[in-house]
């Protein structure tokens, strides 16, 4: 087996951070076409658990979804993306932070909640489980995780991602890859739930709700 160059890694996240770049408005305005839809089973949950004082990181915030307005003064936003941060400013009150998830760039014991909605499916297979690693080092225990996967395991592109004209890459490690990562990294699966993904017609992605013991 041949030795992998880690800067591959690198130029992946690259890629994706200049393509969210591109098409930062485009990307926007379908986030925000879906914002008056009844959220998700999973999504509601993890709402509704969230205490006044509860500090939110949302991992790959985009431009601000509304579990971020949620969190209020109490969230960080951590995006690739400077341009989606950017937009992110005008709808959130939270913290917002230029990032890579496969090194957050916070203390240990940060956060009382995490979410990574339709961020994790970006990172190259390699790095997923370092990703959810960094998740269980930065959440207190008796957090709580919300994190999007692909059904199956795949990675490739879309030459013209919503009609954009900008190439966009996933990578997904697939349901049962992700829950022996959840487990591996410490966490205690409480469900999954298939949820409509508002980027398609008639796709759905798993989403996990886990706890930190």
């Amino acid at each position: 087996m041949g030795i992998r160059d880690p800067s591959e890694h690198m130029v992946d996240r690259r890629v994706v951070r200049e393509a969210y770049d591109e098409m930062a408005e485009a990307y926007a305005d379908r986030a925000g076409s879906d914002s008056s839809i009844e959220p998700a089973e999973p999504v509601r949950r993890f709402r509704d658990e969230l205490g006044p004082e509860d500090k939110l990181l949302d991992a790959g915030c985009g431009p601000g979804g509304t579990t971020l307005q949620v969190a209020g003064e109490a969230g960080v936003g951590l995006d690739l993306s400077r341009k989606q941060l950017s937009l992110a400013q005008g709808t959130v009150t939270a913290d917002l932070v230029q990032g890579d998830m496969t090194t957050l760039p916070f203390t240990t014991d940060s956060f009382d909640a995490i979410t990574a909605m339709y961020s994790l499916i970006h990172v190259p297979l390699a790095d997923h489980q370092t990703v959810l690693a960094e998740f269980a080092r930065v959440l207190r225990p008796g957090g709580a995780l919300l994190v999007t996967e692909g059904g199956t395991e795949w990675t490739g592109s879309n030459p013209d991602w919503l009609d954009s004209g900008t190439e966009m890459h996933w990578s997904m490690a697939g349901a049962e890859a992700t829950e022996e990562s959840l487990r591996a990294c410490g966490f205690e699966l409480r469900g999954v739930w298939d949820v409509p993904d508002p980027t398609t017609d008639d796709g759905t992605k798993p989403f996990f709700l886990a706890d930190l013991p």
